[in-house]
């Protein structure tokens, strides 16, 4: 950040009087600009014993397997803004959306919320963001080439509870972005 949202002036990091942290500060008007995480929302799509992934058409990760999943919009809740992004990137409805799986990722200030949800039909497509989707079994997840570790971790949990026929809320952290292992 360089200048100020408020008054166009030049920003300065520095602690704030009463705060702990460095953030930009506007030295003309004061204005404090806080920088927030950013919370990422997406669906684990079911149909049957197959679950949808999209082939990532965008960097980062281009070509890559993928949850569909991104940036949450100001104004829509969680579960709508996974389903916007089933819609915007598989062309995919979705319903019976259930809070599944929570993944923070401290080092690049993000918040990944994942809901397991049923397709409600097989009308899917690539949307913008996609090269292609596809339904997968288990045993033919494309695990070396997923985008993600959040996206690996989610599918394992999935189809382990599914053998447990139990789908706790998970919460977990992820201390660093590498490809699957």
């Amino acid at each position: 950040m360089k200048f100020c949202s408020q008054c166009g002036g030049p920003v300065e990091q520095r602690i704030p009087q009463g705060d702990n942290r460095l953030r930009y500060v506007c030295p003309h008007c004061h204005t404090i600009h806080y920088q927030n995480p950013r919370i990422v929302a997406g669906c684990l799509p079911v149909w049957g014993e197959q679950v949808l992934l999209c082939r990532r058409a965008i960097e980062p990760r281009r070509g890559y397997w993928t949850l569909p999943a991104g940036f949450m919009e100001n104004g829509e809740t969680m579960a709508e803004a996974a389903m916007r992004e089933t819609d915007e990137e598989a062309c995919a409805r979705v319903r019976d959306l259930q809070l599944y799986a929570l993944f923070d990722l401290p080092h690049i200030s993000q918040l990944y919320v994942f809901f397991r949800a049923e397709l409600i039909d097989l009308d899917f497509q690539a949307g913008e963001e996609s090269l292609e989707v596809q339904l997968f079994h288990e045993h033919e997840i494309p695990w070396q080439e997923l985008a993600f570790p959040t996206v690996g971790r989610t599918l394992k949990c999935f189809f382990a509870d599914r053998q447990e026929r139990s789908f706790p809320i998970r919460n977990e952290g992820i201390a660093a972005l590498h490809p699957l292992r």
